[in-house]
């Protein structure tokens, strides 16, 4: 008994591809399935610049305040801390558990023009806030064009 196959010219690519794909996951997606095992709680975190001041936001929530710690150091800024699983006495039958726990780390190199001795942290409803202003140096300045060789006051 002959079995006749369809020629299709995209299977040879596919195949490839799910090969490549196996391929990588293997080696890069190890990172990601530890992390799904372990539950590794990595808060997102946001950093905006201003004239005056750079600033950053880390979602937070569950974390008790005691349980932060913040250090600067040789210009890096380092956040830990620790979401812990409450667990009662009582015997619960989970179904299902998405949230991340455990503890967390995270650096940021910030720039020399950051003021460190007047870096100030602010902990509200899971946000935690940090302020590092910039040294007076640092902020711009607005200069004024003199005109014709005259001075601003002339004009």
């Amino acid at each position: 008994m002959t079995l006749i196959t369809r020629f299709s010219p995209y299977r040879e690519a596919a195949t490839l591809q799910r090969r490549m794909n196996r391929l990588f996951n293997d080696q890069f997606g190890a990172l990601s399935r530890e992390e799904s095992l372990t539950g590794a709680f990595v808060p997102p975190v946001d950093v905006y610049e201003d004239e005056n001041s750079i600033q950053v936001s880390l979602e937070v929530p569950g974390v008790e305040e005691k349980d932060i710690d913040i250090q600067l150091e040789n210009n890096v800024l380092t956040i830990r801390g620790e979401r812990r699983f409450e667990k009662e006495e009582k015997e619960e039958n989970f179904h299902r558990i998405e949230r991340r726990y455990g503890s967390f780390t995270r650096s940021f190199t910030l720039p020399t023009t950051v003021n460190s001795e007047e870096v100030q942290a602010d902990y509200d409803k899971g946000v935690l806030k940090i302020q590092l202003p910039k040294r007076a140096e640092a902020k711009p300045k607005q200069i004024k064009v003199n005109i014709g060789g005259k001075t601003p006051s002339e004009n």
